[in-house]
Protein backbone atom coordinates (compact mmCIF):
# COMPACT_ATOMS: atom_id res chain seq x y z
CA UNK A 1 0.00 0.00 0.00
CA UNK A 2 1.57 3.27 -1.09
CA UNK A 3 1.82 6.11 1.45
CA UNK A 4 3.19 8.77 -0.86
CA UNK A 5 0.01 10.84 -1.20
CA UNK A 6 -0.55 10.92 2.54
CA UNK A 7 3.04 11.66 3.47
CA UNK A 8 3.48 14.49 0.98
CA UNK A 9 0.28 16.24 2.06
CA UNK A 10 1.03 19.89 2.85
CA UNK A 11 4.72 19.11 2.48
CA UNK A 12 4.94 18.12 6.14
CA UNK A 13 6.70 14.80 5.66
CA UNK A 14 8.54 12.78 3.08
CA UNK A 15 8.61 9.04 2.49
CA UNK A 16 11.79 7.12 3.03
CA UNK A 17 9.90 4.03 1.90
CA UNK A 18 7.58 3.51 -1.03
CA UNK A 19 5.26 1.18 0.85
CA UNK A 20 3.80 0.79 4.31
CA UNK A 21 2.85 -2.61 5.73
CA UNK A 22 -0.16 -1.90 7.95
CA UNK A 23 0.06 -5.35 9.52
CA UNK A 24 3.04 -4.22 11.59
CA UNK A 25 2.84 -1.89 14.57
CA UNK A 26 3.56 1.73 13.81
CA UNK A 27 5.46 3.81 16.34
CA UNK A 28 6.80 7.35 16.33
CA UNK A 29 10.08 8.63 17.77
CA UNK A 30 10.35 12.36 18.44
CA UNK A 31 13.84 13.80 18.07
CA UNK A 32 14.69 10.89 15.78
CA UNK A 33 17.94 12.42 14.51
CA UNK A 34 19.50 12.80 17.95
CA UNK A 35 21.91 10.53 19.83
CA UNK A 36 19.35 8.40 21.67
CA UNK A 37 16.64 8.87 19.04
CA UNK A 38 18.84 7.53 16.24
CA UNK A 39 19.70 4.34 18.13
CA UNK A 40 16.07 3.84 19.09
CA UNK A 41 14.99 4.18 15.45
CA UNK A 42 17.69 1.69 14.46
CA UNK A 43 16.58 -0.92 17.00
CA UNK A 44 12.90 -0.48 16.22
CA UNK A 45 13.56 -1.01 12.52
CA UNK A 46 15.60 -4.13 13.26
CA UNK A 47 12.64 -5.47 15.27
CA UNK A 48 10.33 -4.99 12.30
CA UNK A 49 8.35 -1.95 13.40
CA UNK A 50 7.04 0.67 11.02
CA UNK A 51 8.77 3.76 12.35
CA UNK A 52 7.97 7.42 12.03
CA UNK A 53 10.60 9.90 13.12
CA UNK A 54 10.06 13.58 13.78
CA UNK A 55 12.83 16.02 12.87
CA UNK A 56 12.75 19.78 12.63
CA UNK A 57 14.31 19.81 9.17
CA UNK A 58 14.12 16.77 6.94
CA UNK A 59 16.71 18.12 4.51
CA UNK A 60 19.30 18.88 7.20
CA UNK A 61 22.42 16.75 6.56
CA UNK A 62 22.53 15.80 10.25
CA UNK A 63 19.41 13.66 9.69
CA UNK A 64 20.53 11.89 6.51
CA UNK A 65 22.04 8.96 8.45
CA UNK A 66 18.52 7.80 9.33
CA UNK A 67 17.80 6.99 5.69
CA UNK A 68 20.75 4.60 5.61
CA UNK A 69 19.61 2.44 8.54
CA UNK A 70 18.71 -1.17 7.85
CA UNK A 71 14.99 -1.37 7.07
CA UNK A 72 14.64 2.40 6.56
CA UNK A 73 13.87 2.13 2.88
CA UNK A 74 10.84 -0.04 3.59
CA UNK A 75 9.66 1.07 7.03
CA UNK A 76 10.88 4.54 8.03
CA UNK A 77 9.06 7.79 7.36
CA UNK A 78 10.44 11.13 8.48
CA UNK A 79 8.06 13.90 9.46
CA UNK A 80 8.92 17.56 9.61
CA UNK A 81 7.60 18.45 13.05
CA UNK A 82 8.38 20.69 16.00
CA UNK A 83 7.20 19.73 19.48
CA UNK A 84 5.98 23.32 19.90
CA UNK A 85 3.80 22.94 16.79
CA UNK A 86 0.86 20.86 17.99
CA UNK A 87 -0.63 20.28 14.55
CA UNK A 88 2.64 18.93 13.14
CA UNK A 89 2.90 16.51 16.06
CA UNK A 90 -0.70 15.40 15.56
CA UNK A 91 0.03 14.58 11.92
CA UNK A 92 3.06 12.48 12.86
CA UNK A 93 1.22 10.62 15.64
CA UNK A 94 -2.00 9.94 13.71
CA UNK A 95 -2.42 6.19 13.23
CA UNK A 96 0.42 5.23 15.59
CA UNK A 97 0.25 2.40 18.12
CA UNK A 98 2.96 3.86 20.34
CA UNK A 99 5.04 6.98 20.93
CA UNK A 100 8.61 7.44 22.16
CA UNK A 101 9.03 11.06 23.23
CA UNK A 102 12.79 11.58 23.20
CA UNK A 103 12.98 15.16 21.90
CA UNK A 104 13.98 17.78 24.47
CA UNK A 105 16.43 20.69 24.50
CA UNK A 106 19.75 19.75 26.11
CA UNK A 107 20.79 23.13 27.43
CA UNK A 108 21.13 25.10 30.64
CA UNK A 109 19.30 28.08 29.16
CA UNK A 110 16.41 28.99 31.51
CA UNK A 111 14.41 30.17 28.49
CA UNK A 112 14.29 26.57 27.22
CA UNK A 113 12.40 25.30 30.28
CA UNK A 114 9.09 26.29 28.72
CA UNK A 115 10.12 24.56 25.48
CA UNK A 116 10.70 21.25 27.29
CA UNK A 117 7.45 21.50 29.22
CA UNK A 118 5.22 22.82 26.42
CA UNK A 119 6.68 20.29 23.98
CA UNK A 120 5.90 17.47 26.39
CA UNK A 121 2.33 18.69 26.87
CA UNK A 122 1.82 18.83 23.11
CA UNK A 123 3.18 15.31 22.70
CA UNK A 124 0.94 13.90 25.45
CA UNK A 125 -2.16 15.61 24.09
CA UNK A 126 -1.41 14.56 20.50
CA UNK A 127 -0.84 10.97 21.61
CA UNK A 128 -4.10 10.92 23.54
CA UNK A 129 -5.91 12.33 20.52
CA UNK A 130 -4.41 9.61 18.32
CA UNK A 131 -5.44 6.89 20.78
CA UNK A 132 -1.96 5.34 21.04
CA UNK A 133 -1.41 2.13 23.01
CA UNK A 134 1.55 3.29 25.07
CA UNK A 135 3.66 6.44 25.50
CA UNK A 136 7.32 6.15 26.58
CA UNK A 137 8.83 9.35 27.95
CA UNK A 138 12.60 9.93 28.12
CA UNK A 139 13.42 11.70 31.37
CA UNK A 140 16.87 12.30 32.87
CA UNK A 141 18.81 11.67 36.04
CA UNK A 142 18.74 15.44 36.31
CA UNK A 143 15.14 15.05 37.46
CA UNK A 144 16.30 12.72 40.23
CA UNK A 145 19.66 13.38 41.86
CA UNK A 146 19.81 17.15 42.42
CA UNK A 147 18.81 17.12 46.08
CA UNK A 148 21.23 18.39 48.78
CA UNK A 149 19.05 16.95 51.56
CA UNK A 150 19.48 13.34 50.47
CA UNK A 151 21.89 11.33 52.59
CA UNK A 152 25.07 10.17 50.87
CA UNK A 153 24.22 6.65 52.04
CA UNK A 154 20.72 6.69 50.55
CA UNK A 155 19.99 4.53 47.53
CA UNK A 156 18.90 6.54 44.51
CA UNK A 157 15.82 4.83 43.12
CA UNK A 158 12.63 5.47 41.17
CA UNK A 159 11.02 7.20 44.17
CA UNK A 160 13.65 9.96 44.27
CA UNK A 161 13.26 13.47 42.87
CA UNK A 162 15.48 16.51 42.52
CA UNK A 163 14.79 19.63 44.58
CA UNK A 164 13.36 22.30 42.27
CA UNK A 165 14.43 25.20 44.48
CA UNK A 166 17.96 23.83 44.65
CA UNK A 167 18.04 23.46 40.85
CA UNK A 168 17.03 27.11 40.48
CA UNK A 169 19.48 28.36 43.09
CA UNK A 170 22.37 26.52 41.44
CA UNK A 171 21.28 27.46 37.88
CA UNK A 172 20.77 23.83 36.90
CA UNK A 173 18.01 24.69 34.45
CA UNK A 174 18.33 21.49 32.42
CA UNK A 175 17.64 19.43 35.54
CA UNK A 176 14.79 21.77 36.45
CA UNK A 177 13.26 21.46 32.99
CA UNK A 178 13.47 17.66 32.88
CA UNK A 179 11.88 17.33 36.33
CA UNK A 180 9.01 19.70 35.56
CA UNK A 181 8.45 18.07 32.16
CA UNK A 182 8.27 14.61 33.73
CA UNK A 183 5.85 15.73 36.44
CA UNK A 184 3.66 17.41 33.83
CA UNK A 185 3.81 14.30 31.61
CA UNK A 186 2.71 11.96 34.40
CA UNK A 187 -0.09 14.26 35.53
CA UNK A 188 -1.42 15.02 32.05
CA UNK A 189 -1.21 11.39 30.92
CA UNK A 190 -3.30 10.35 33.91
CA UNK A 191 -5.91 12.98 33.08
CA UNK A 192 -6.00 11.94 29.41
CA UNK A 193 -6.09 8.21 30.19
CA UNK A 194 -2.76 7.58 28.46
CA UNK A 195 -0.55 4.63 29.39
CA UNK A 196 2.73 6.39 30.23
CA UNK A 197 6.09 4.82 31.10
CA UNK A 198 9.23 6.78 31.98
CA UNK A 199 12.86 5.84 31.25
CA UNK A 200 15.46 7.72 33.29
CA UNK A 201 19.00 7.66 31.81
CA UNK A 202 22.08 9.47 33.16
CA UNK A 203 25.03 10.75 31.09
CA UNK A 204 24.79 8.62 27.96
CA UNK A 205 27.87 7.56 25.99
CA UNK A 206 28.72 5.13 23.22
CA UNK A 207 29.05 5.15 19.43
CA UNK A 208 27.26 7.90 17.52
CA UNK A 209 25.04 7.20 14.54
CA UNK A 210 24.45 10.90 13.90
CA UNK A 211 27.25 13.01 12.33
CA UNK A 212 27.11 15.81 14.90
CA UNK A 213 28.47 15.70 18.44
CA UNK A 214 25.83 15.50 21.16
CA UNK A 215 26.28 16.97 24.64
CA UNK A 216 27.43 13.84 26.47
CA UNK A 217 29.93 12.78 23.80
CA UNK A 218 31.20 16.37 23.72
CA UNK A 219 32.07 15.94 27.39
CA UNK A 220 34.30 13.00 26.49
CA UNK A 221 35.76 14.98 23.60
CA UNK A 222 36.84 17.89 25.83
CA UNK A 223 38.91 15.53 27.97
CA UNK A 224 40.39 13.75 24.96
CA UNK A 225 41.51 17.02 23.37
CA UNK A 226 43.04 18.28 26.62
CA UNK A 227 40.59 21.19 26.80
CA UNK A 228 39.83 20.24 30.39
CA UNK A 229 42.98 20.89 32.42
CA UNK A 230 41.51 19.51 35.64
CA UNK A 231 38.58 17.32 36.61
CA UNK A 232 36.10 18.08 39.43
CA UNK A 233 35.89 16.21 42.70
CA UNK A 234 32.53 14.76 41.71
CA UNK A 235 30.83 11.55 40.67
CA UNK A 236 28.87 10.81 37.53
CA UNK A 237 26.34 8.19 36.49
CA UNK A 238 26.85 6.64 33.06
CA UNK A 239 25.14 4.30 30.63
CA UNK A 240 25.58 3.12 27.04
CA UNK A 241 23.27 4.68 24.44
CA UNK A 242 22.39 1.23 23.06
CA UNK A 243 21.23 0.19 26.53
CA UNK A 244 19.02 3.27 26.71
CA UNK A 245 17.45 2.45 23.34
CA UNK A 246 16.95 -1.16 24.40
CA UNK A 247 15.36 0.01 27.66
CA UNK A 248 12.78 2.02 25.73
CA UNK A 249 11.85 -1.02 23.67
CA UNK A 250 11.65 -3.30 26.70
CA UNK A 251 9.25 -1.08 28.62
CA UNK A 252 7.15 -0.54 25.51
CA UNK A 253 6.83 -4.21 24.69
CA UNK A 254 6.27 -5.60 28.19
CA UNK A 255 2.53 -5.43 28.97
CA UNK A 256 3.25 -5.41 32.71
CA UNK A 257 5.67 -2.46 32.60
CA UNK A 258 4.57 0.64 34.49
CA UNK A 259 5.94 3.76 36.13
CA UNK A 260 9.57 4.82 36.19
CA UNK A 261 12.64 2.81 35.15
CA UNK A 262 16.18 3.82 36.03
CA UNK A 263 18.62 3.08 33.19
CA UNK A 264 21.96 3.45 34.99
CA UNK A 265 24.95 1.19 34.35
CA UNK A 266 27.39 2.63 36.89
CA UNK A 267 28.28 5.57 39.10
CA UNK A 268 31.98 6.46 39.23
CA UNK A 269 34.19 9.30 40.38
CA UNK A 270 35.45 11.63 37.71
CA UNK A 271 38.98 10.37 38.49
CA UNK A 272 37.90 6.89 37.36
CA UNK A 273 36.33 8.40 34.27
CA UNK A 274 39.52 10.15 33.12
CA UNK A 275 41.57 7.18 34.32
CA UNK A 276 39.75 4.82 31.95
CA UNK A 277 40.25 7.22 29.05
CA UNK A 278 43.96 7.61 29.87
CA UNK A 279 44.47 3.87 30.16
CA UNK A 280 42.87 3.19 26.77
CA UNK A 281 44.28 6.25 24.98
CA UNK A 282 47.58 7.19 26.67
CA UNK A 283 48.69 9.09 23.56
CA UNK A 284 46.08 11.82 24.15
CA UNK A 285 46.54 14.80 26.55
CA UNK A 286 43.96 13.70 29.12
CA UNK A 287 44.33 15.48 32.44
CA UNK A 288 45.21 13.63 35.63
CA UNK A 289 44.74 16.62 37.94
CA UNK A 290 41.79 17.19 40.23
CA UNK A 291 40.70 20.79 40.74
CA UNK A 292 40.00 20.08 44.43
CA UNK A 293 43.24 19.50 46.35
CA UNK A 294 41.71 19.89 49.82
CA UNK A 295 38.61 17.79 50.32
CA UNK A 296 38.38 13.99 50.41
CA UNK A 297 37.27 12.29 47.21
CA UNK A 298 33.47 12.26 46.85
CA UNK A 299 32.07 8.75 47.15
CA UNK A 300 29.87 7.31 44.39
CA UNK A 301 26.27 7.01 45.53
CA UNK A 302 24.27 3.82 45.59
CA UNK A 303 21.55 3.37 42.98
CA UNK A 304 18.85 0.94 41.91
CA UNK A 305 18.58 -0.35 38.35
CA UNK A 306 17.03 -3.78 38.85
CA UNK A 307 13.63 -2.92 37.35
CA UNK A 308 15.09 -2.89 33.84
CA UNK A 309 17.28 -5.90 34.55
CA UNK A 310 14.13 -7.80 35.50
CA UNK A 311 12.79 -6.99 32.03
CA UNK A 312 15.94 -8.47 30.49
CA UNK A 313 18.33 -5.54 30.07
CA UNK A 314 22.03 -6.40 30.33
CA UNK A 315 24.20 -3.33 30.81
CA UNK A 316 27.24 -2.74 28.61
CA UNK A 317 30.50 -2.35 30.57
CA UNK A 318 31.15 1.37 30.71
CA UNK A 319 34.81 1.02 29.75
CA UNK A 320 33.69 -0.59 26.48
CA UNK A 321 31.19 2.24 25.98
CA UNK A 322 33.87 4.91 26.49
CA UNK A 323 36.23 3.14 24.10
CA UNK A 324 33.56 3.07 21.40
CA UNK A 325 32.67 6.70 22.09
CA UNK A 326 36.23 7.78 21.35
CA UNK A 327 36.44 5.47 18.34
CA UNK A 328 33.24 7.04 17.00
CA UNK A 329 34.55 10.57 17.59
CA UNK A 330 37.64 9.68 15.56
CA UNK A 331 35.71 8.05 12.74
CA UNK A 332 33.38 11.03 12.43
CA UNK A 333 36.30 13.46 12.25
CA UNK A 334 35.66 15.15 15.59
CA UNK A 335 38.87 13.97 17.26
CA UNK A 336 42.14 14.49 15.38
CA UNK A 337 45.06 12.04 15.64
CA UNK A 338 46.98 12.30 18.92
CA UNK A 339 50.06 13.66 17.15
CA UNK A 340 48.19 16.89 16.45
CA UNK A 341 48.15 17.69 20.17
CA UNK A 342 51.84 17.00 20.61
CA UNK A 343 53.11 18.84 17.55
CA UNK A 344 55.92 21.36 18.24
CA UNK A 345 54.96 25.04 18.10
CA UNK A 346 55.03 26.55 14.63
CA UNK A 347 57.63 29.26 14.09
CA UNK A 348 56.55 32.05 11.82
CA UNK A 349 59.34 33.12 9.49
CA UNK A 350 60.19 36.82 9.67
CA UNK A 351 59.93 38.86 6.51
Amino acid sequence: MSTTSHIRKNGDAIPVATGHDLRRQTVCVTGAGGFIGSWLVKLLLLKGYNVRGTVRNIEDPKNLHLKGLEGAEERLILYKADVLDYESICLAFDGCDGIFHVASPVTNDPEKVKVAVAGTMNAINAAAKAGVRRFVFTSSIGAVHMNPNRSSDAVLDENCWSDLDYCKKTDNWYCYAKMVAEIVAVDLAKKRGLDLIVVVPPVTVGPMLQPTVNASCFRVLTYMRGTKKTYPNAVMALVDVRDVAQAHMLVYENPNAFGRYFCIATVIHRAQFVGMLSEMFPEYPITSKCEDKVNPRVRPYKFANQRLQELGLEYTPIKKSLYETVKSLKENGHLPPARVFHAPPRITASL
